[in-house]
Formats: C-alpha cells, sequence, structure tokens
C-alpha cells in the first residue's frame, strides 16, 4: 500500500520524489472526512466507530473504511476499550486511539530540539540529581507562566466549575481537554471530576522527561486550589492524560489534606504547595 501511495505521489510531482509520510495521509484521498475521523479521536479519546458515526453525522460503515485506511497507514490502532469498575457480560468493546504518527500529523514539534535543550540543561550543572533538578526547575518555570493565562478564567469560576474552566482554557492552547463527573463513593457527597487531555505536544519529550508532568500536574493543583491526582499519561503510552480533581471541601484521600483545603481561594501559578501531585 505505501508503495502505491508513492507512486501517485511521483506521477503527481514528476520533478521531485517526496516519500510519503503520516501527516500527508491525511491529506490523500477521501482528506476532508478521513482527517475529521482522526480529529473527533483526538478530540474525545479513544472511540467505537458508532461514537464516531454519531458525533460525524455519518453511517457506521462509512466510519469503518475511514478507519481501516487510517489503520492501514498506521494513523490509528483499535484495542479494547477500558472499563471502570464492573463489567457486563459479552465481549469488550473495541475502541479507536491515534497512534504517535497519528498525533504527529496534526502537530509537529521539534522534538529533538526540545530533548537536546533540556539535556543540555542538566548537563550543564553536571547531570545526575543536580540536573534533574535544574530539569524540574525549568518545567516548573515554564507551566507556571503558561497557568498564569489561566489565572483570571478560573478566578470568575465558582469552586465547582474550575475543571470545565481549566478544560477550555488548555483546549485553546492544543490540549482538546474534557471533563468528567465521577460519583463520590459516599452517599450524598459532590462528585469530583476526571480533567483529561486528548493531545499533549509534549508527549514524546515527557517520556524522556517526566519532570514535565510532574510540574504541570503542580500547577493544576495550584490553580485548583486542592490537591489532584494524575491517573495517566499519554507520555506512559495511556490514550488521554486524565488528572483527577476531588469535589470541593473533599480530601483526596484519607492521610492527606490538600493545601488551602476548605478554601475557595486560587493560588498563584508558580507558587508551591505541600500536596502538589506527581502521580503517573
Amino acid at each position: 500500500m505505501r508503495e502505491h501511495a508513492q507512486q501517485r505521489e511521483a506521477e503527481s510531482a514528476p520533478d521531485c520524489d517526496v516519500p510519503v509520510t503520516a501527516a500527508e495521509v491525511l491529506l490523500d484521498g477521501h482528506r476532508a472526512t478521513r482527517d475529521r475521523v482522526a480529529r473527533s479521536i483526538l478530540d474525545h479519546g479513544p472511540s467505537s466507530a458508532a461514537d464516531l458515526a454519531s458525533r460525524l453525522g455519518l453511517t457506521a460503515a462509512a466510519v469503518r473504511r475511514h478507519l481501516d485506511g487510517l489503520a492501514a497507514t498506521g494513523l490509528v490502532e483499535s484495542r479494547e476499550q477500558r472499563v471502570y469498575g464492573s463489567r457486563g457480560r459479552g465481549r469488550p468493546a473495541k475502541v479507536f486511539a491515534l497512534t504517535d504518527a497519528g498525533r504527529d500529523a496534526f502537530y509537529q514539534a521539534y522534538d529533538q530540539l526540545a530533548a537536546d535543550a533540556l539535556r543540555w540543561i542538566s548537563d550543564s550543572v553536571g547531570g545526575g540529581k543536580a540536573g534533574e533538578e535544574a530539569v524540574a526547575a525549568f518545567a516548573r518555570a515554564r507551566f507556571g507562566k503558561q497557568g498564569e493565562k489561566y489565572l483570571e478564567a478560573l478566578r470568575r469560576a465558582e469552586a465547582q466549575e474550575r475543571p470545565e474552566a481549566l478544560a477550555q482554557a488548555l483546549s485553546a492552547d492544543g490540549y482538546a481537554a474534557t471533563v468528567r463527573r465521577v460519583p463520590s463513593a459516599a452517599a450524598k457527597a459532590p462528585a469530583g471530576a476526571q480533567l483529561c487531555q486528548h493531545h499533549c505536544p509534549v508527549a514524546h519529550i515527557a517520556e524522556q522527561f517526566p519532570q514535565l508532568c510532574e510540574a504541570e500536574t503542580e500547577v493544576f493543583s495550584q490553580l485548583l486550589g486542592t490537591h489532584v491526582q494524575r491517573l495517566a499519561t499519554i507520555a506512559h503510552g495511556d490514550g488521554v492524560c486524565t488528572t483527577y480533581v476531588p469535589a470541593p471541601g473533599a480530601a483526596s484521600s484519607p492521610d492527606r489534606r490538600p493545601a488551602g483545603h476548605g478554601s475557595d481561594a486560587v493560588p498563584t501559578a508558580g507558587t508551591s504547595t505541600e500536596d502538589s501531585a506527581s502521580a503517573r
């Protein structure tokens, strides 16, 4: 299939021999619809063919044809749907998720340049523990600066609405973030929230430098005014970066209480909190 694609590319541009890349696949064939299918997976996370058909107003058969094409070129992969809690009878539903190549088709980061820069920061202070701390300091400064842009939106929101406000701010910066409310185990207790980032522009770099994920989690904790817990990350191979945000006034664990517990104040991004989460 790749050979045929390369042949078509050569015929359309006889004066230059340009190999077909994953990003170019989205521009070939049924570009608009196929791009919509891939974009819907990016925005909503791993999705079944039925979910995609419903969101895009297409038939399930049409969606499956586009998914087959995306899978054949390595842009999406199928997997069993994760089920939280008890699972009913029958086979698990099959969902489709973007691969690394699929994500790169939407966002081309200068991964090697960024990795080299962070490695230089680490080496410039002697590497080892000192190097890790230097990279962490850079990550905190970077995400702290980014978080400052979100402060006004978070201040205007009520405490229980801050996860949604943060998701909107993150989406404006390309993180395709959504919020899912999670019922509390205690009867009549307020629901917590899962903040889901379906896209991460620095996922490949965070694989090598986990300080980036840790700093981002700290900033989320500061912006939301409560201890948060990172449950999954794209950098670790998960389909979505997921952060649990407890309901206002609820402790996230029995033996730890978040900084600023019981207060509606939104801390300034860049300050430190004793219970900032780095769970991965």
